[in-house]
């Protein structure tokens, strides 16, 4: 039984979807007036992986992912740039949705923008004003009145009391109480706004993920994620939005991801080691940075750094060394073992709120029977390694052959001939192309039959200093990138 960690409850509990066989799950987007940092990659990762799963499952999952196109950040950088919202928002959305697909994140079932979802906004909202949950302040704004919905805190375990004496809530004198927060703002010399029952103007952030979430999966749904800095209080505020205006419970499974580290610091613009999602492909492929998030557990503090990655692609790397040269149509005899074994401990690990580091430690131990089979049981191998690369595929990795990523190698590797060559002027320096790589393997073996060791040897070190091992087997001598 699969059992989720709910946030709500702060407990691993077991999932059972409202209607069975189906499951409806919701996940903050992103608020598109930039690049997708390493943040944004963690939700849209953790969050792909468990559509994965849940579907690998059999489950029929629908997957909303928002987009927050209008807000005060949007509107501040499209007068910075000179350019208008729809061009910002339409641009920075085509990257997002680059980034995702280079991650190999499968987009979304539905993905709502708060623009086009305007007229849902503003009848949840008349809805909590007659239900006495929001009021019209003296500024033309309208508010929700927290103390209005009983439960508000329990997501976070903040009670009212504290909250009030904490100070921590701008004061505005247009509000009844300090706590409440804006559900529509009114319009603004120059800014974007919509004719409303209140005026002129636009939505809060808060209601609109409780506007598209409710559209698109109903008043009661399974489950809703997003980053932990998402708990409070947005993801608070979509509670007492939300039961507020349907008085049903809004969602059975909260789920939050942790944070991002840069260099066990907390990632963080002022602190000057921000990555935006593209600096970092442009160091390192796609998968590899997939592998190295999802082999932290999603709730864990997750720490970026050179080594970690580095460590990341090395570890890759492993899995498809055991998946190359394995003979994909040697028939296996009945009731020999396909990995079976294998495949229910990654099963137990997924199970136990998807658990992607045992998971993944799983495939280690897959890869090191595969290759323990290799030489004197081929079929047993490729058995193996058919339950490795669908074991695998579940997490969104191992998508590409084995020969072609061990001979592509690492974008650092690239990068560095490029430096060299530049630097030294010399451009015959840089990266080997395949068909050099094969010539000089090809001069090394002549050389190892005229029992020319030292030459034999000299040609792979050259080989090695260009980042290309050499691999020596009964079948001949195989190679790949560092």
């Amino acid at each position: 039984m699969l059992k989720i960690y709910n946030s709500l409850t702060r407990r691993k509990e077991e999932f059972r979807p409202i209607e069975p066989g189906r499951v409806r799950m919701y996940v903050c987007g992103m608020t598109v007036y930039d690049y997708c940092h390493l943040g944004h990659a963690r939700v849209m990762v953790v969050f792909d992986m468990v559509a994965r799963y849940l579907r690998h499952l059999g489950l029929d999952v629908t997957y909303v992912r928002n987009i927050t196109d209008i807000d005060d950040k949007i509107i501040k950088r499209a007068a910075e740039n000179g350019e208008s919202i729809g061009a910002l928002t339409a641009r920075f959305i085509e990257a997002m949705h680059e980034d995702e697909r280079a991650l190999g994140v499968l987009p979304p079932d539905h993905e709502p923008r708060a623009t086009e979802s305007i007229a849902d906004i503003q009848a949840m909202i008349g809805t909590l004003i007659e239900r006495g949950h929001a009021y019209v302040g003296s500024n033309g704004d309208v508010f929700y009145a927290v103390s209005s919905f009983g439960s508000y805190g329990r997501l976070s375990g903040k009670n009212l009391e504290e909250l009030q004496a904490g100070g921590r809530v701008e004061v505005d004198a247009a509000k009844r109480d300090p706590l409440d927060f804006v559900l529509w703002k009114s319009a603004k010399p120059g800014e974007p706004s919509w004719e409303s029952p209140w005026g002129p103007g636009r939505p809060g952030w808060h209601i609109e993920c409780s506007a598209m979430s409710t559209r698109c999966l109903g008043a009661h749904f399974d489950i809703h994620g997003g980053g932990m800095d998402l708990q409070f209080p947005h993801h608070e505020n979509e509670i007492a939005q939300s039961e507020g205006a349907t008085g049903e419970h809004f969602v059975n499974y909260w789920m939050h991801n942790g944070f991002v580290r840069i260099n066990e610091e907390k990632m963080s613009k002022s602190l000057g080691n921000f990555f935006t999602v593209r600096e970092v492909l442009a160091r390192y492929r796609p998968e590899v940075v997939r592998f190295f998030i999802l082999n932290s557990h999603y709730r864990s503090p997750l720490n970026y750094s050179d080594e970690n990655l580095d460590e990341a692609a090395a570890a890759l790397s492993r899995l498809y060394t055991a998946l190359r040269g394995l003979a994909p149509d040697l028939p296996l005899p009945l009731g020999e073992d396909r990995g079976e074994g294998f495949s229910l401990r990654f099963a137990d690990a997924m199970h136990d709120d998807f658990n992607t580091p045992e998971a993944i430690a799983v495939l280690f131990d897959l890869a090191r029977e595969i290759n323990r089979h290799k030489a004197a049981e081929p079929a047993k191998a490729a058995a193996l390694g058919a339950t490795l690369k669908t074991l695998g595929g579940v997490l969104g990795l191992l998508q590409d052959e084995p020969d072609a990523w061990l001979k592509a190698g690492s974008i650092q590797l690239e990068a560095h001939a490029q430096s060299v060559a530049t630097a030294t002027g010399d451009s015959s320096w840089g990266k080997l192309t395949g068909a050099q790589i094969e010539s000089l393997i090809q001069l090394r073996l002549e050389a190892r039959k005229a029992k020319n060791w030292t030459e034999a040897d000299r040609i792979r070190d050259e080989l090695k200093a260009q980042g290309v091992i050499l691999e020596d087997a009964a079948g001949g001598t195989t190679w790949r990138r560092e």
